[in-house]
């Protein structure tokens, strides 16, 4: 190659772009390299320090030994007991809050959770401990245990953490806090200031109705809370394990029976006469024994309520299409009489009087889905009984202002039976029987004989049953539901339920929700009676002076 070629070949090289490795020149550094003729001592790459190291020539001063680690409840080291702001006291000083102790432990607990954490005096230990003091964790087991039992039965929400307080406090576990839920129970306790807490929780898995064994549990609580009974940690397991293994006080064919006289009860307050009383019975024992079927093979309470509603509903259905001369409208009403919640309904409405609306609102929840599948069962049989031909009036209210003699009866016949199904022991039988009659007749005087609206009347009705049942249950240190529950059953509205579902079933949906509208009223008065008269018969208890009173009120809200 001529020497003309070459200079033009690399002439060419050196137009083109040059790639990274061939633009490196080891002499050529980074923007950041300290520019040529800057003096700077040079030293070895041990020295090189970060950007936030101190300067050269600042000097700081070290703390001679570092400062020990200490609780993070303890006051700071600025902190000066000499210069410190004065601390908030009343002028008065802080009151001294103490429980009179002959008062049933009901009340005394609720006292105690309804005061600030602040303001509540310290446990006096009931039980005799070891010098070691109680198993904390067998205690918060022993009293979950408790808890579970008797939200299980239906107790409310704040009688079960008056229980479980009750035991903790028993045992000298005076910082305890326990929460309960619809399906959930926590207790947490707290050694000291500086120490962990300890939380144990127990879930409410199954549910039943056994007032006898709600009612050993309140006795077992009740000797846990004497000053005079020493109960050991292994003998209240002991007699835990007793009363979970006690058999129900009813065997099945009493409970069947016992259905079936409630809606033949139910029947005659609303104008029935014997022919209805026996077909309510039949159609209401057909269903309870349907439930039951359904029961064993697995299914759920709002098919087992749906099921249970429909051959009450059939026979009055059928009597009516076989043109027999009875008031088919009584037989049906019977029947749901024996279904209605009105336990549940209680107590979920109580536990939102009391502040416990989780829970308020789960049992309202579960008391509008057995509702749901009571109506569901009957409007089935309704529609098709409509269809062929079933002249069911829904205006055809009956009158029972003419046999109050007969009336009573019936409501303590229904109060009976209910307490047979509620499981109720049967000592409290024939209190919850007079219970019930006396509200009946409260009820007739006041709505048929004075004219006065329905829900004023079943509110005071029910009134006086939480009055009564509430005294009973403190006269007896007992649980005030099997006093309460079964006397409530003449009250509950039976009749407005099936009229209203009877026009639904017409395709008078406007009627037909004016009358569950008229139902639900009710229901809400009976709810809202009982546990106003509990209020009022707890203002009548000595369970302090006045000035230890206040200590139970709730804040305003505000």
């Amino acid at each position: 190659m001529s020497f003309r070629k070459r200079c033009e070949v690399t002439e060419a090289e050196d137009r083109k772009p040059r790639s990274d490795e061939a633009r490196y020149d080891p002499e050529i550094t980074s923007e950041f390299a300290i520019p040529r003729g800057l003096d700077v001592p040079k030293g070895d790459d041990s020295e090189t320090t970060s950007e936030f190291a101190v300067p050269q020539g600042l000097q700081t001063l070290q703390p001679s030994t570092a400062e020990p680690e200490g609780s993070a409840f303890s006051p700071p080291s600025t902190y000066s007991t000499e210069h410190a702001p004065a601390a908030f006291t009343p002028a008065t000083g802080v009151p001294l809050v103490s429980l009179v102790k002959d008062a049933p432990w009901q009340d005394r607990m609720r006292t105690m959770l309804r005061m600030p954490v602040a303001e509540r005096p310290a446990p006096e230990p009931v039980q005799r401990v070891d010098e070691g003091g109680p198993a904390v964790p067998r205690v918060l087991d022993l009293t979950l245990r408790i808890g579970e039992l008797l939200l299980a039965g239906g107790e409310g929400a704040e009688d079960v953490e008056a229980a479980m307080f009750a035991v903790c406090r028993s045992y000298g576990l005076d910082r305890c806090e326990p929460n309960v839920t619809f399906t959930l129970l926590s207790i947490s306790h707290q050694p000291s200031l500086v120490e962990d807490p300890v939380t144990a929780s127990r879930t409410v898995r199954r549910r039943g109705t056994d007032y006898t064994r709600l009612a050993a549990v309140f006795r077992l609580v009740d000797d846990l809370t004497d000053p005079e009974t020493h109960v050991s940690l292994e003998e209240a397991y002991r007699r835990l394990a007793e009363i979970r293994r006690n058999r129900h006080p009813y065997p099945g064919w009493a409970l069947t029976l016992a259905s079936g006289l409630l809606a033949g009860a139910a029947s005659v307050l609303v104008g029935g006469d014997v022919i209805v009383f026996v077909a309510a019975a039949v159609g209401a024992m057909l269903g309870d024994r349907l439930a039951w079927l359904c029961a064993g093979r697995g299914l759920p309470e709002f098919y087992q309520f749906t099921v249970a509603a429909m051959p009450p509903a059939a026979i009055g259905v059928a009597l009516t299409l076989a043109h027999v001369n009875v008031n088919g409208s009584a037989v049906i009403t019977g029947g749901l009489f024996a279904l209605l919640p009105g336990r549940a309904l209680v107590a979920g409405v109580q536990d939102g009087l009391t502040g416990f609306y989780i829970t308020a609102s789960a049992r309202l929840l579960e008391v509008m889905y057995f509702f749901v599948g009571i109506v569901v069962g009957v409007l089935v049989v309704l529609y098709f009984g409509v269809k062929i031909g079933g002249k069911l009036n829904p205006d055809a209210v009956p009158t029972i202002s003419e046999r109050p003699l007969i009336q009573i009866a019936a409501s303590m016949l229904l109060s009976l039976t209910f307490a047979v199904l509620l499981q109720q022991e049967r000592s409290t039988v024939l209190w919850v029987t007079l219970n019930g009659g006396v509200a009946w007749s409260v009820y007739g005087a006041m709505r048929y004989a004075g004219d006065i609206s329905p829900v004023a009347s079943t509110a005071v009705a029910a009134g006086l049953v939480g009055l009564f049942g509430q005294l009973l249950s403190r006269y007896r240190f007992a649980s005030a539901l099997p006093y309460t529950t079964a006397a409530i059953g003449p009250l509950l509205p039976g009749s407005a339920t099936y009229f209203g579902l009877l026009s639904m079933a017409q395709n008078d949906v406007d009627k037909g929700l004016v009358s569950l509208a008229k139902a639900a009223s009710l229901a809400m008065a009976i709810a809202i009676g009982v546990h106003l008269g509990s209020e009022i018969s707890r203002l009548f208890l000595r369970v302090g002076s006045a000035g230890k009173r206040r200590a139970a009120k709730r804040t305003r809200g505000f």
